[in-house]
């Protein structure tokens, strides 16, 4: 009976010792394998937030040419607003200048009118 016998609690306490270092070899290898998955996902946000930045920075940039053509834009309505204003200015001018002439053009035909009518009657 000298035979070395192993008691039921020391087998139990070997196993779980063993199963305690596979355990903390098995976290260290989830530890490692995190490490790398949060690294890379942290360099995606990295690039994330520069293309967000740059997205920015040409957003304001389409802002500014935004306002920079609705101001062309308006300056050319301008021009183009005085330009056939003048010229409408010129129509009426004409149109009342045309209208004057023509009255007065109707008057003399109106008069020769009537002093031929005169002379007509004087004859008969």
């Amino acid at each position: 009976m000298e035979k070395k016998k192993e008691g039921n609690a020391e087998k139990f306490f070997k196993d779980f010792g063993k199963k305690v270092d596979q355990f903390v070899v098995e976290l260290n290898e989830a530890n490692d394998r995190l490490k790398k998955d949060f690294e890379g996902k942290f360099e995606d946000l990295k690039k994330a937030k520069e293309n967000l930045k740059k997205e920015v920075k040409n957003k304001k940039r389409w802002n500014e040419v935004e306002q920079s053509l609705k101001k062309a834009g308006n300056e050319l309505e301008n021009a183009f607003k005085a330009a056939f204003q003048k010229q409408t200015k010129k129509k009426t001018k004409t149109k009342s200048d045309t209208k004057a002439k023509t009255k007065d053009s109707a008057q003399p035909k109106a008069k020769t009118k009537a002093s031929k009518a005169k002379k007509k009657s004087s004859k008969k």
